[in-house]
Order: structure tokens, then C-alpha cells, then sequence
């Protein structure tokens, strides 16, 4: 997640998470965009590192543990020197990613500074992994793109590479510090990829109808003129034959958002080529989510009905033009569930 979406956020998880991967600031998105033409081979990756020097201390930085296990990460007492540092510490040997999908992933995170350097943050503690969607840091762009799922790498960034000459004050990133990633490349999404299993029903009825859109666009989702249900409707469009998910799992979607009573958009991943991510069944999203998601298999089209007790109750989504009496409805495709390894 890099962003609060009206769409679906009740609560804002792992905002410093989200800070940590995009940068936080704008300055930090235009580098990244700027990086992702310069972003290594595939085939430099395995021993990618930077020219040595005797000022460069960031190589010193090492790496052991199993992957899925939160990593044992040395820093010198030292003050970090040298340009980035990227190292694959265990090769995967799935497919690789690409800079047209999104990564799901554990990560640990140092900020270094001087001869000192600190935790700030991990996903290990939270026994979830994260998405990596969007603008990424510039280092971490390079670091994982041509990376093979089921890898483990380590990424030292000077400022230049993370968060520029201001830092990031909100997650205590001075703006000299080297930032130290460890990652787990578990599983990738296609930033543009939709169901992928048997068609079951477009909804329509009573419920709104769901047709397909434009390869990559979404679909469409079209508001009876009837009156809004009272109570959560959940129907399966698509049926997946993936896994089902569980309460607590931590899912990658695509999503539509249309407000019945206005009966226009409010908010698409589709817009953004960017899925989104969520641990679900624990309060993380609006209850509408987490009750209807939880049980559906992996590569499904789910349609949600959600009345305000299920949604944003009586003070709405002013930012979105939700207001507390409104019925919402979302179209979420399912495309990939991960548990903790730990």
C-alpha cells in the first residue's frame, strides 16, 4: 500500500510500511519513475554490487537466516560510505519480476546513521508480508526488478537512492542516513491482471450488473434503479480455483468502487495500474470487506453490496462524496492470498 484509498480503508494499516517502500514524498515518486529505465538485467542480478572502494562501507553490511524467517542483519559501527549496494543473499528460482506487476514480500528495514543504526520496521513483527506496488524508492526498484520470486535481498541505499537530501523526518530518515532493506520475494500480481476463473453471473436483478471492460480497464459496473439493499449482499461473479482465503491473510485485489446513489466511480485500482493490499478479516478494512472476502478462492470476481453499518457508518467518506447514508459497491478481483511462513 502506498496511499489511504477512500475505496476501502476504515483504518490506515502500516503507514510507516507504506512510507518505507514509496518514499513518502513526491520528490521521492519523480526519482523512482526516473530510475525504472536504468533498472539492472536479470542476468546482472545474482552478483550485482557496487565498484569497491576503500571508503565504501555500505558492502559490509551482510545477511544470513532462512528466507520467511526475520533476517540476522550485521552493520558496521561505522558510517555508511559508497554508492548502492545490492546483493541477491538466496537466489529464487521462480519467475522473475517485472516492472509490470506488483511484488508481495517480507522486508526488514534499518535506518543507518553514523557508527549506529536502528529497526524501523518489519514486517516479521507483524507476521504479515506487504505489497510493493506503485513508485518504489529508486534503490529498491533496482534491487528487485529482475529478481526471482522465492528470493532474499539485500539492498544498502545512500540517500540518493532512498529518500533524497530531505530525508523522511516522519520515520526518523536524517537526511545523510543509508537505509538498509532486507527482502523475501514471495508471490508477484500483474498490476493489470483481473479474475481468472469460471464465470458464474453478472449480478443484475435487484443487484447491480457487473460486465467486463476493456482488457486492463476493469469492468463496469451498471446501479439498478431500485432502492439499495438494507443488508450486505455478497455474490460471486467469477469463481476462482485458487486457494480459499482466510481470515487474516493478506490478499492482493483489483477493485471497482461505485456509490449507488450517485452511481458513478469513487475509486479504481484499475486507474492506477496499481492492485491493492490488505491483511482481511481483521478490521483493516470496512467490515463489508472483510466479511464477504474472507472464503472466496483465489482468482475470483467478487460483487459487494455494502450498506453504511458495513461501510462508513454515519460520517461517510466526505473525500470520496460518501455520505452516511450511502450504499457502495465494489466489484474486487482476488488475485493472490499469502500467509506468514513463520
Amino acid at each position: 500500500m502506498r496511499r489511504r484509498h477512500a475505496a476501502t480503508l476504515a483504518i490506515t494499516p502500516l503507514l510507516v510500511i507504506a512510507a518505507l517502500l514509496a518514499g513518502g514524498a513526491s520528490a521521492s515518486a519523480s526519482a523512482a519513475s526516473a530510475s525504472a529505465a536504468s533498472a539492472p538485467a536479470a542476468s546482472a542480478m545474482s552478483a550485482r554490487s557496487s565498484v569497491s572502494s576503500s571508503a565504501d562501507t555500505r558492502k559490509l553490511v551482510t545477511v544470513s537466516g532462512a528466507f520467511g524467517k526475520a533476517p540476522k542483519v550485521k552493520i558496521p559501527a561505522v558510517p555508511g560510505s559508497g554508492p548502492l549496494y545490492l546483493k541477491t543473499v538466496i537466489k529464487g528460482t521462480g519467475a522473475e519480476l517485472t516492472k509490470a506487476q506488483s511484488l508481495i514480500g517480507d522486508f526488514a528495514v534499518y535506518d543507518w546513521r553514523g557508527k549506529t543504526h536502528k529497526l524501523i520496521g518489519s514486517t516479521y513483527s507483524t507476521g504479515l508480508p506487504t505489497l510493493f506496488s506503485g513508485p518504489l524508492l529508486p534503490g529498491l526498484e533496482k534491487a528487485l526488478i529482475g529478481q526471482k520470486l522465492g528470493s532474499r535481498v539485500l539492498a544498502v541505499l545512500p540517500p540518493a537512492d532512498a529518500f533524497g537530501s530531505g530525508g523522511d523526518p516522519g520515520i526518523g530518515v536524517g537526511p545523510t542516513d543509508t537505509v538498509v532493506f532486507v527482502v523475501d520475494m514471495l508471490a508477484s500480481v500483474g498490476n493489470t491482471a483481473g479474475p481468472s476463473g469460471k464465470w458464474l453471473s453478472d449480478g443484475g436483478g435487484a443487484l447491480p450488473t457487473v460486465t467486463a471492460g476493456a482488457p486492463g480497464k476493469g469492468p463496469k459496473i451498471t446501479i439498478p434503479k431500485t432502492a439499495a439493499p438494507k443488508t450486505l449482499r455478497v455474490r460471486t461473479l467469477i469463481k476462482g480455483c485458487g486457494a480459499k482465503v482466510t481470515k487474516g491473510e493478506y490478499i492482493a485485489v483489483q477493485y471497482v468502487g461505485v456509490n449507488w446513489r450517485t452511481k458513478k466511480t469513487f475509486d479504481s485500482t484499475w486507474s492506477r495500474r496499481q492492485p491493492f493490499g490488505t491483511a482481511i478479516g481483521v478490521g483493516q478494512v470496512i467490515k463489508g470487506w472483510d466479511k464477504g472476502l474472507v472464503g472466496q478462492t483465489v482468482g475470483s470476481r467478487v460483487l459487494l453490496v455494502i450498506p453504511p453499518a458495513d461501510g462508513y457508518g454515519p460520517v461517510g467518506a466526505p473525500s470520496a462524496g460518501i455520505k452516511g447514508t450511502d450504499t457502495i459497491v465494489f466489484a474486487v478481483d482476488i488475485l493472490a492470498a499469502a500467509s506468514s511462513t513463520r
